[in-house]
């Protein structure tokens, strides 16, 4: 127990002793030098960055795209979609089967080229109906006039009756007017069958089909059991886009403002327009005003209901 105690005791520290020797002199001094020779080091790295950077880069300049949806120095910016100012759903005038269809959803039209046809066999036998009546009453008439001629070269030799020959005048008017209903009758055929050809109302494109040979269409709205509108045509050169301005906002556009015109479709083109027109009727709903603004050149890319962004510039200043 006693060698326990004498091995603890030596254990323990001596908070009397000295503090730690000093580093001798000479490795103080390799100290000293590994520091300095570090400052150096340091130096030349830094200079030889500073030089690096200091000499000429060849910068290759990018003009900056705006991407933004505000353009630079806009007023104001609404949304829309592109729409077709003169649009036609073009259905047939009667009631039939179609049996030709010419014209598939893009194809270019002229007004007054044939788009379809309806079947047209019963039109066309009230057609000859109504050209053999004519035919019939013209003869009628030419007998009529012999009647009336010889009555009255009668009627000047006392030979005949007044009778007699008033009835002669009495059938020679009534088939007159007979013949006058017989070329109603025909025209009225010959518009019946004129109906049946469906033709392109104007110049434009086809942008939708909506019923194929063998189907019965009618007019529109005529019955729920037909197709309406056979094809429905657009004018391309018409295209306005048609954008929503907050009644707030309303006082930033006035007609003939100049507009930049940006579709998502094509998000990097940029085509110039103007309002056309502020729409005179508000929307109570949304508490917006429609303004129409047109393209001030033609591109056949864009398409009917492409959504756009109207970016509404501000009016260029008139020089005194």
């Amino acid at each position: 127990m006693e060698a326990k105690n004498a091995d603890l005791t030596a254990l323990r520290i001596d908070r009397a002793a000295d503090p730690a020797a000093p580093i001798p002199g000479a490795r103080r001094w390799w100290v000293i030098g590994l520091s300095v020779t570090g400052v150096v080091v340091l130096a030349a790295v830094l200079l030889a960055t500073s030089g690096a950077l200091g000499s000429a880069v060849p910068v290759r300049l990018t003009p900056a795209t705006l991407v933004s949806p505000m353009r630079s120095g806009a007023v104001l910016v609404a949304s829309g979609y592109v729409v077709a100012q003169r649009k036609a759903a073009v259905a047939s005038k009667g009631t039939g089967r179609l049996v030709y269809l010419g014209v598939v959803e893009g194809d270019r039209v002229r007004a007054g080229q044939v788009i379809a046809r309806v079947e047209d066999a019963d039109v066309r036998a009230q057609l000859a109906e109504a050209q053999a009546n004519l035919d019939l009453s013209r003869a009628d008439l030419r007998d009529a006039e012999r009647a009336l001629a010889r009555e009255h070269m009668l009627m000047d030799s006392n030979s005949t009756s007044q009778a007699s020959y008033d009835a002669a005048e009495a059938r020679y008017q009534r088939v007159k007017a007979n013949i006058a209903v017989a070329q109603a009758a025909l025209q009225s055929a010959q518009v019946a069958l004129e109906n049946t050809v469906i033709r392109a109302p104007f110049d434009g494109t086809v942008l939708t089909k909506n019923a194929d040979v063998g189907e019965v269409v009618a007019p529109l709205a005529a019955s729920a059991f037909s197709k309406s509108a056979v094809v429905t045509v657009a004018d391309l050169r018409s295209l306005q886009v048609e954008a929503d301005v907050a009644e707030s906002n309303l006082e930033a556009v006035s007609p003939g403002q100049p507009c930049e015109i940006v579709l998502d479709a094509y998000p990097d083109a940029r085509y110039p327009g103007s309002v056309a027109m502020i729409v005179p009727t508000a929307d109570r709903a949304k508490a917006t005003v429609q303004v129409k603004v047109a393209f001030r050149s033609y591109d056949a890319r864009v398409l009917p209901e492409m959504s756009a962004k109207v970016h509404f510039l501000p009016r260029p200043s008139r020089v005194a």
